[in-house]
């Protein structure tokens, strides 16, 4: 793939949290991409990343290609029970952590500064590009019990997880998802409420050949 297709996402670094401004992404191109076959063939893990950031329609295309709308009824491409779409996708970069806004096609900030450390216990998590940090709203999820709550909300965190693996064996990018994640500081450093929940991480990048 040309490495043209990939350029600098520009978002202001060093800014405070309410100063870090919404990021409208580009149209995601929804079509393309090598069969579905042979991106089975080619999905795997990568640890080993090389530094560069995608460009802002690499990164549109990525995340619609992860949870994006699909249908004119607000529906996604990845399922979720009942519909309750309980997952959200928060997407952290060096500039800051923002979370995905399917219906704006945009990223909306929760807090600058880069926090790709902490998003897992690996050293190659704060080097990597992008960390994406799945976190279930359980306040979504009805009135069921806490230990289905938790089933229902990492099984539909693994449908998503997969769509952004076999995008990447698409396009050629490196991906690995982590259960390895120091949740409670996770969550304080990304402002979580209480009944919001991290489920898994996952990192995408240029692979390291």
């Amino acid at each position: 793939m040309s490495r043209s297709f990939f350029i600098l996402l520009l978002i202001p670094a060093g800014l405070a949290a309410q100063d870090l401004k919404p990021v409208s992404l580009p149209a995601p191109k929804t079509n393309g991409g090598k069969p579905l076959m042979d991106a089975l063939r080619e999905r795997q893990s990568t640890r080993e990343f090389i530094p560069g950031k995608l460009s802002s329609q690499a990164l549109s295309n990525l995340l619609w290609a992860a949870w994006g709308i699909n249908r004119e009824d607000g529906r996604r491409t990845a399922p979720s029970a009942s519909n309750r779409q309980e997952i959200e996708l928060y997407v952290v970069t060096a500039e800051g952590a923002f979370i995905y806004d399917a219906k704006a096609n945009a990223l909306k900030p929760v807090v600058s500064g880069d926090l790709r450390k902490t998003t897992g216990t690996a050293a190659f998590v704060g080097e990597a590009p992008l960390n994406l940090v799945y976190v279930a709203d359980f306040s979504k999820m009805g009135g069921s019990d806490e230990n289905a709550k938790n089933a229902t909300a990492n099984a539909d965190t693994g449908f998503i997880a997969q769509n952004v693996y076999l995008f990447c064996a698409s396009e050629g990018l490196g991906a690995v998802v982590r259960g390895s994640v120091p949740r409670a500081e996770l969550s304080k450093a990304l402002n979580l409420r209480p009944e919001q929940r991290v489920t898994l991480a996952q990192t995408v990048g240029y692979i390291r050949k």
